[in-house]
């Protein structure tokens, strides 16, 4: 159920003072209601839009960001380093692509059958401040920005007002949808590392009302079937409430409205009527409620996706850009530091738990959402990013980050990893940068986090320098980053 269930976590359900809460009751439910009129807050400064150009300009309608969160290794899925002594080298060997001159680790037999379509950046990297932990890099990475009070063991904040938005946030305040429907998805489970929730993914100091939609269902990470939970029954308008008695209602709210002209000034600055419109249209639209139903597709494509969380979040995240979302985005269903076999922090263990659980997932779901997007027409206006917020210790059994790893580990290591980017321009068959001959550094063209955001940003026809503005009202940049359009066409 959405709601109040676990989808979508209470605070978004928080009472709105005076009359905003009287006006924005939609289809007998304030309090959905009122999470709608919230989350449609779209569009009342676009930004500076600018002509920036250049390739890739513009060519993506979407976004679909499969956060890794947790920190996959680079030379364990898709930077080999065949030759490297035994304490660096994988425990798994290279396998040839469909394209000749480029090779992934065998664990990713599907992603090699697709490699056709998609660009590798193997020169993925940026120096931490201090000693790095997993919620100051995915701050970074999801943001573009440093996270603040960053000690010399990292960042464990909780998330705040102040903090710097999630990069869809800023997409879809300055892009909203084109239809009713929800805007920015996130699911199936919160960004987290140890007791902190939800840094980097939030709106910050943009407001609630650019929010995620929190898409969490019940359950731990261990069970695979979570997302056949997914219920959208406050989507749906109750039985007795028929779409023309809800029409009805929005008329009565109208001339009530006119009679009450104080009110109606007293609130003009909430600009309710486009809110609750918006909130109307994608409740009557049905759109929302039918993208989360996954028993319309096949047998076959759900098992090609995989019957996993993460493949079906995936397989749901097509649906709902087919269905009109901006931004979807999928973490990796594990807590970046847990002890779940399919975890990416592989301080130990790693050998085992890539090849039995997080490889093979990871595999069937990235390969058949780019090959379903393709073969749909979709992939050209869909950008696809796929990255964590580090790759893992060339050597193993080091200690980078204070955690220490086994013989069969790796640490944490943001000086090199690899992101796996997609459709709206982006080159297909293509290698981006280059690592040095152990993986410890880039070799050529090293992209910073706030690089491949600015190339979300470009790839939306959104100018990475744009002005927003902070909760002191202080003007800040998007993301400090330049978009990379040697891996566009």
């Amino acid at each position: 159920m959405l709601g109040a269930s676990p989808i979508f976590p209470p605070r978004h359900f928080e009472k709105q003072n005076g009359p905003v809460s009287e006006l924005l009751r939609v289809g007998g439910s304030s309090v959905f209601g009122v999470t709608l009129a919230n989350i449609l807050r779209w569009g009342e400064a676009r930004g500076a839009e600018t002509a920036a150009g250049g390739p890739g300009w513009g060519r993506a309608k979407s976004v679909i960001l499969l956060y890794l969160q947790g920190g996959p290794s680079h030379l364990d899925l898709w930077d080999p380093k065949p030759t490297l002594p035994d304490a660096m080298r994988s425990a798994f060997a290279p396998i040839d692509t469909q394209v000749p001159g480029i090779q992934l680790m065998d664990v990713m037999p599907k992603l090699a059958a697709v490699a056709d379509r998609l660009t590798l950046i193997r020169s993925m990297s940026y120096t931490p401040i201090g000693l790095l932990n997993h919620t100051a890099a995915m701050y970074q990475m999801l943001t573009g920005y440093t996270a603040d009070k960053v000690s010399p063991s990292g960042q464990l904040e909780p998330p705040s007002p102040k903090d710097f938005p999630n990069v869809g946030s800023n997409v879809v305040r300055l892009l909203p949808p084109a239809v009713p429907m929800l805007p920015f998805v996130m699911l199936p489970r919160p960004l987290q590392e140890s007791n902190v929730i939800g840094k980097a993914g939030t709106a910050g100091f943009l407001g609630r009302a650019y929010d995620p939609y929190y898409l969490y269902p019940a359950g731990n990470d261990g069970e695979m079937d979570k997302l056949d939970r997914v219920k959208a029954d406050d989507l749906q308008l109750r039985p007795e409430v028929s779409p023309s008695r809800l029409g009805r209602r929005a008329r009565l709210r109208e001339l009530i409205d006119d009679g009450m002209p104080a009110v109606k000034n007293a609130t003009a600055r909430y600009d309710l009527d486009a809110y609750y419109d918006k909130a109307l249209e994608l409740v009557l639209s049905g759109r929302a409620r039918e993208a989360f139903d996954l028993r319309t597709e096949t047998a076959a494509l759900r098992d090609r996706y995989g019957r996993n969380t993460f493949g079906q979040s995936c397989l749901l995240a097509r649906r709902l850009i087919e269905a009109g979302t901006r931004f979807v985005e999928v973490n990796w269903p594990s807590v970046a530091n847990s002890g779940d076999p399919h975890r990416w922090d592989h301080h130990t263990d790693l050998s085992k738990q890539i090849r039995s659980h997080a490889g093979p997932m990871l595999d069937a779901g990235l390969s058949t959402l780019i090959a379903d997007l393709d073969d749909r027409g979709l992939l050209a206006e869909t950008l696809v990013v796929a990255v964590g917020e580090f790759g893992r210790s060339p050597k193993r059994g080091v200690n980078t980050s204070g955690n220490g790893s086994s013989d069969d580990g790796r640490d944490h290591w943001p000086y090199c990893y690899t992101a796996c980017v997609a459709g709206a321009g982006v080159r297909r068959g293509f290698v981006y940068g280059r690592s040095d001959g152990t993986g410890s550094a880039p070799l050529s063209d090293p992209v910073q986090p706030g690089d491949l955001l600015a190339t979300i940003y470009h790839s939306l026809g959104i100018d990475p320098a744009t002005i927003v503005y902070n909760h002191l009202n202080q003007p800040r940049e998007l993301v400090k980053g330049q978009a990379i359009t040697g891996l566009m066409v």
